[in-house]
């Protein structure tokens, strides 16, 4: 990769950041409405703070901060780099004001593509350029999750986009892809983009198993909630059963019982719940209980990637899944572009796996406890950002991501 090619994809990554922000009003960018979400001027500002130190500090003479104090502010989680603000406490930051924020990213944007043209692109340096893209793109999604859930939390429900909001195409039935007991091969290969937690590649073996042709949409999930899922204790793990009473929850997220019928928050505003689109904004919890209420179970990693391999990943401009009768491999449907997958698979390091040495080190490998593995990508999901071997994890109770249900069976 050239300098032209790696200072192209720079702008466009970081010009699609400041194209999902322009909806949106200042007071707007600096809400912050649960812990788990951030407001989205910090993630403008994270997404810039990475570039600058993981990269600039490391690679630029004279290095010199923006501002020193966004070392602190900016911190997400990396510990070896030294202090962060406390997450829950993100959305009082409401200085430095969001023209700042602005300064900030053009600023390291100039010096970063400077750098770039001045310096021999070593492989490292290459390396580290792409994980910041990769890690934006992660955030960009995570901007309009957040977005959407802060939106949610308004009675006006605002939208934030104004495009039509069109009916799903009809769904296809649901049927069932059968594979063999086989020895696979799971893990990245080559020389493609990758996060560590995908590698190394490795072997393992999946007795035969059949996955459904694609995700479990509104209809039927809906059918799970009338007919007392919510309500049923022998249908969920002890766990999220405790959680569904602690929360009294009774639907997925973003669903509202209403006089004339169930509605659903959408980035379009509130809309009638279309039965055709894939059910979205369920935890692992809620997957597991329809999947047991449905005689099934959900898919593992393994048997995910394996059904998955040489289907081609694509991202979606919609912003809000589609039904889709698209093959894209095996007979399935839906694999990308649509909701994210939850497993029945622990968030594990695979057999082998070393994370990279220093702070970035922390990256993937310091959260490999407590969460499950989704496979996929969804609507939110940057073009170029999906790929077979894509391991997104979550904690079991999350839900404001765009997480769906394909169900699985043994044969």
């Amino acid at each position: 990769m050239n300098v032209d090619t790696i200072g192209a994809r720079y702008r466009e990554v970081r010009k699609h950041t400041l194209a999902l922000a322009d909806p949106l009003s200042e007071e707007d960018c600096c809400v912050q409405s649960m812990p788990d979400a951030s407001p989205i001027k910090w993630h403008m500002a994270h997404t810039t703070w990475f570039f600058e130190t993981f990269i600039l500090e490391r690679h630029e003479p004279r290095f010199k901060p923006f501002h020193p104090a966004f070392r602190v502010l900016f911190n997400s989680y990396y510990n070896g780099v030294g202090d962060k603000h406390p997450r829950p406490q993100r959305g009082m930051l409401t200085r430095p004001p969001l023209r700042d924020i602005a300064a900030y990213r053009h600023n390291v944007d100039e010096r970063l593509c400077a750098l770039l043209s001045e310096q021999a692109l070593t492989a490292d340096l290459l390396a580290l350029v792409e994980t910041g893209l990769q890690h934006e793109q992660q955030h960009q999604e995570l901007m309009l999750t957040d977005v959407k859930h802060m939106l949610s939390l308004n009675p006006l429900f605002p939208a934030y986009s104004t495009s039509p909001f069109k009916p799903a195409p009809v769904s296809a039935p649901l049927g069932w892809v059968e594979l063999e007991a086989a020895l696979v091969g799971i893990g990245h290969v080559g020389d493609g983009v990758c996060f560590d937690n995908e590698t190394p590649r490795h072997r393992q073996f999946v007795e035969a198993y059949a996955l459904a042709s694609r995700l479990t949409n509104n209809r039927e999930y809906l059918a799970f909630v009338e007919d007392g899922g919510y309500d049923t204790p022998s249908l969920w793990l002890s766990e999220g059963w405790d959680w569904v009473q602690a929360n009294r929850l009774a639907h997925p997220l973003y669903w509202r019982r209403e006089k004339g019928g169930w509605k659903e928050f959408t980035l379009h505003g509130l809309h009638p719940l279309d039965p055709h689109r894939p059910v979205t904004h369920v935890s692992f919890f809620e997957a597991d209980a329809f999947a047991r209420w449905s005689s099934a179970r959900l898919p593992t990693e393994a048997e995910w990637e394996h059904a998955a391999l040489g289907a081609s990943s694509f991202g979606s401009t919609a912003l809000h899944p589609m039904s889709s009768p698209r093959e894209q491999a095996r007979g399935l449907c839906e694999l990308f572009g649509a909701a994210w997958q939850w497993t029945l698979s622990s968030y594990a390091p695979y057999p082998g796996y070393q994370a990279a040495s220093g702070a970035i080190g922390e990256y993937n490998g310091k959260f490999m406890s407590n969460q499950y593995v989704l496979r996929g990508s969804s609507c939110a999901t940057p073009a170029g950002h999906a790929r077979v071997t894509y391991r997104n994890f979550f904690p079991s109770s999350a839900r404001w991501q765009f997480s769906g249900i394909r169900l699985a069976k043994s044969l």
